[in-house]
């Protein structure tokens, strides 16, 4: 059983298949919805209840104003028609109060589900892999913690209760249509096969151009949250004209799509519109001929087409609600499919905590290749990686771009895991242990210190948030980033701008070893951490540099000669593989590949 249009545009255009679209994925659609309701059960039955008095008490009007009509025309004295009148003020009455207390309840239970589903989207995020961050846009994640999650909630707060209520009203309608008069009532249905054919043809179209328009949406916001991170380089590169033409193209395609669903709109609603019209003619038409043959009461005949624009405006209700609903749905499978993301890393059932460690590490016949969308693995970047690095140790890895430098560091922090082999901390395999343990007790300073928006004491105790005033200024002090904080405007407490946009790159690589000594890690991973600093800034961190890494176990990935020369083993990579491993003069004396790096390094120094 079929019960929506596969696929989007993108989709299709990308070669991408949609499995399946049966009942059972519509109904996990609403389990999630449901599962969502489930804090605030009481109130959702009472939001049910007052919908089903308010259409109830919606139902009644027109029948009411039957029976005052027949009380006016057969009974002089009027002593019914006070009772109907009255009956009628109190049907409204009732309506409108049902009416508000549904109104606010759904309004109540829908905006709490949607921050639970933000909140959960967010903690589901939270707890995934870094590979996941490295094969998607952040901008389309945003889109969906954004954009989808604003699609829902229009069905949420507006879509299911006009669902609901519309349906209730279309049936309840035609129920007294039928035991009003079933001539009438089945020649007014004669329009229903060609509201059929429509509706299935707009259901076809609107499916695939509702999908595509949340996909473009995607698109845009991607497009404009990489090129907002990214404009110091768009402008570096003069490259404004370029982007503001790529955006335009993309917004262009966003735009075409919404055309495709206005076009639609165009055709199908009026035709809808024009369909109650021809109802409504058949009424008069029919009915007249049965009131002129005394076939049919004129109070009945009057009654009978109220209820036919009773009957339609439902129609055009679920009609509409057919956009919200795609587009809604459309959103609701790109948001599963973001819960639906399994963490590559993952700790196993008899995971225990790493205790304290001296930081002796060791990698055994390391093998490592980065999954590929779809779960297969992609080509192999290390090959039987093998590695003994005593407690204290500060050990630099060299070697040309793509060598595996990086690699090593990621499955040293188990952002990934190996694909065979080990990796063992005092003799613990990381995989024994959990993450959240491991990395307490392990600090990374990547090439360009990321600084998040807030004060720079709030950056510096990042890695240990209860920290205080008095642990936060010495560990600025040792690395020299004190003096350049007293002279900001509130020094310790001055706001930084999103990324720490306020700071220089070195400014706020000051911050990133401040944040790394407080947290006071036994193993310490510097990925490149000195390249966006010059030369007289680290000189002036050298020092603060040998207090950061005394006693602990390093790793540094450099191409300062400074930091190199200093370390106490050099491991050399190429193509995934450790060629050679020594001290520098060691590596010197073997004229090798680390001869020849030096080389290179030491003619840009000069």
């Amino acid at each position: 059983m079929r019960v929506h249009q596969p696929g989007g545009h993108l989709m299709r255009q990308r070669g991408a298949e949609v499995e399946d679209w049966s009942w059972n994925t519509t109904r996990r659609r609403l389990g999630v919805l449901w599962r969502l309701t489930k804090p605030y059960r009481f109130r959702t039955f009472l939001s049910v209840f007052s919908l089903l008095v308010a259409t109830a008490t919606s139902l009644a009007p027109p029948l009411l104003a039957k029976y005052a009509l027949d009380d006016a025309i057969n009974d002089t004295t009027g002593t019914k028609l006070v009772l109907i009148v009255s009956l009628f003020v109190a049907v409204g009455l009732a309506n409108w109060g049902m009416t508000y207390l549904e109104t606010y309840m759904t309004g109540w239970v829908g905006e709490r589900i949607l921050a639970d589903l933000r909140a959960q989207l967010f903690g589901h995020l939270q707890s995934l892999s870094l590979g996941f961050y490295e094969r998607n846009r952040a901008g389309v994640l945003i889109s969906r913690m954004t954009n989808d999650v604003e699609a829902i909630d229009q069905l949420v707060t507006d879509g299911v209760t006009t669902l609901a209520q519309s349906t209730l009203l279309l049936s309840g309608t035609a129920v007294i249509l039928i035991v009003l008069d079933p001539r009438l009532a089945l020649a007014t249905l004669s329009v229903i096969p060609f509201m059929i054919i429509a509706s299935a043809l707009f259901r076809a179209r609107s499916a695939r151009a509702y999908s595509s328009v949340r996909e473009r949406l995607g698109l845009v916001t991607a497009t404009l949250a990489e090129d907002i991170a990214g404009m110091r380089m768009v402008q570096a590169f003069v490259r404004e004209r370029r982007a503001t033409e790529n955006f335009r193209t993309v917004a262009l395609d966003y735009r075409e799509s919404n055309m495709q669903t206005v076009v639609l709109n165009g055709l199908y609603f009026p035709f809808v519109s024009l369909l109650a019209t021809l109802a409504l003619a058949i009424v008069l038409g029919y009915g007249g001929h049965l009131y002129l043959r005394d076939a049919i009461a004129l109070t009945t005949l009057f009654s009978f087409m109220l209820y036919v624009n009773n009957f339609f405006d439902p129609i055009q209700q679920l009609s509409q609600l057919y956009n919200t609903f795609l587009s809604a749905a459309a959103a609701l499978d790109k948001i599963i499919g973001v819960l639906d993301e399994e963490p590559e890393v993952v700790d196993r059932p008899a995971t225990q905590p790493l205790p304290h460690i001296d930081g002796h590490v060791r990698f055994e016949d390391v093998h490592f290749a980065y999954g590929l969308r779809g779960g297969e693995l992609g080509e192999e970047v290390l090959h039987g990686i093998d590695l003994d690095v005593a407690a204290g140790t500060t050990v630099a890895l060299v070697g040309h771009t793509g060598a595996g430098k990086s690699t090593i560091a990621k499955l040293l922090a188990r952002f990934y895991e190996p694909t065979s082999g080990r990796i063992t901390i005092d003799g613990h395999d990381l995989n024994d242990v959990s993450q959240a343990s491991l990395r307490q007790q392990l600090g990374i300073v990547p090439q360009e210190g990321f600084l998040f928006a807030g004060t720079v004491a709030e950056n510096i105790a990042f890695g240990k948030p209860d920290a205080s005033p008095e642990e936060i200024v010495p560990a600025a002090q040792t690395v020299g980033a004190h003096d350049f904080i007293l002279r900001l405007e509130d020094g310790y407490e001055t706001q930084l701008g999103e990324r720490g946009s306020r700071l220089s790159l070195g400014q706020r690589q000051l911050v990133a070893f401040a944040r790394a000594l407080l947290a006071d890690p036994r193993i310490l991973i510097l990925d490149e951490a000195t390249s966006s600093v010059d030369i007289g800034t680290e000189r002036r961190i050298e020092q603060a540099l040998r207090t950061l890494l005394a006693g602990r176990t390093a790793f540094v990935i450099a191409h300062r000669l400074s930091t190199i020369r200093d370390a106490d083993l050099i491991v050399v990579l190429e193509h995934g593989r450790i060629v050679e491993q020594g001290t520098h003069d060691e590596l010197l004396r073997r004229q090798g590949l680390y001869t020849s790096l030096y080389g290179d390094w030491a003619a840009d120094a000069a």
